[in-house]
């Protein structure tokens, strides 16, 4: 059983920047695909950025504005969020799996889940 820990969301105006750290229990997690979700109050969650080996993949909204990033020396997968817009408000989810094959967009395909972190953006 793979835990996951986010940690880093926050209150932020727009414009501004967070970091996001996903802190993961798994050994071999530089086998794992990694992706960060988000779900906005009264919508479904959707995927944001996935991090396959060294490849990167971002829903359209946040490219150029986010970067997803992985240490496997510390078991750690980061989202970087720049430009931050009041549409970005949500709680983002760390998400993992052990089957690289996977369709990265869809959450069905991911096995552990962390408990979520709130980002909140003020316009």
């Amino acid at each position: 059983q793979v835990q996951l820990e986010e940690s880093g969301g926050g209150l932020v105006q727009a414009g501004g920047s967070l970091r996001l750290s996903c802190a993961a229990s798994e050994r071999t997690f530089n086998r794992y695909m990694m992706a960060w979700f988000r779900q906005a109050p009264g919508k479904e969650r959707k995927f944001v950025a996935a991090i396959r080996w060294i490849t990167t993949s971002y829903e359209d909204s946040v490219k150029g504005r986010f970067t997803i990033s992985r240490d496997n020396a510390k078991n750690t997968v980061s989202l970087q969020m720049n430009s931050l817009k009041p549409e970005d408000t949500a709680i983002y989810y760390c998400a993992a799996t052990a089957d690289a094959s996977r369709d990265f967009s869809k959450g069905i395909n991911y096995d552990y889940w962390g408990q979520g972190t709130q980002v909140t953006v003020s316009s």
